[in-house]
């Protein structure tokens, strides 16, 4: 009789997550990127310009129950910032436009009420640091792609190389809210990086050099 209610119990859970399975989906995400990078050994950003950018992917919505599911993702996403030291009027000036991007793989588990949160990992592709200004009245300019480091930015051969090479990896937390209608999905994002980013930072000293993006994202539901 055990075997039999237990046989039963199983059935029947298995059942209503193949229910809830049927109703899994694929979600087609764009938007636009309002990223930055953390000046303060807190975290915080305060000196740095936000930099605007963009992000593009794929969001698998599994759910789990009629309030609950796991959204793994894959999205090809633009972080950086903007960066600058006194006034082109000025004999000595300094200015900086860092733009990586990155195939990002967030996992958020999702509360249909909605809000949603979880981590994220990112391995930077291509991107294009530019700076241009002035030293003692002479302008110089430049633009180069941005160089990846697959290791810890310490060494001495990337020492005080600024963003003009930057680790390759970057990870960090990732909070979503949003709106569903109909097929339509509208969401706004933070991801809170934890990684630093700059050549020749020490990741356990201070809370600098982290990518801070804020991201307003259309979906469409298949």
């Amino acid at each position: 009789m055990k075997k039999k209610l237990s046989v039963v119990i199983v059935t029947l859970l298995l059942g209503a997550y193949w229910g809830q399975a049927q109703k899994s989906s694929l979600i087609v995400r764009g938007g636009v990127n309002l990223a930055n990078v953390s000046t303060t050994n807190n975290g915080r950003v305060e000196d740095a310009k936000m930099l605007t950018s963009f992000q593009v992917g794929l969001i698998a919505d599994l759910n789990l129950s009629p309030f609950l599911a796991i959204q793994p993702g894959v999205i090809f996403t633009g972080k950086g910032t903007k960066s600058q030291s006194g006034n082109p009027e000025d004999a000595t000036w300094y200015r900086a436009t860092t733009n990586p991007y990155y195939i990002e793989v967030p996992v958020n588990l999702v509360f249909k009420a909605p809000l949603g949160e979880g981590p994220y990992a990112a391995m930077g592709i291509a991107g294009k640091n530019k700076t241009d200004g002035k030293l003692f009245g002479t302008s110089f300019s430049s633009e180069k792609s941005i160089e990846w480091s697959n290791d810890d930015p310490t060494t001495s051969t990337e020492e005080n190389t600024g963003f003009g090479i930057m680790r390759r990896f970057d990870y960090g937390l990732n909070g979503t809210a949003g709106v569903e209608i109909n097929s339509l999905v509208l969401s706004a994002n933070y991801g809170y990086g934890l990684a630093k980013l700059q050549s020749g930072s020490n990741s356990t000293d201070d809370d600098k050099n982290k990518n801070r993006v804020l991201s307003f994202t259309v979906g469409y539901k298949f």
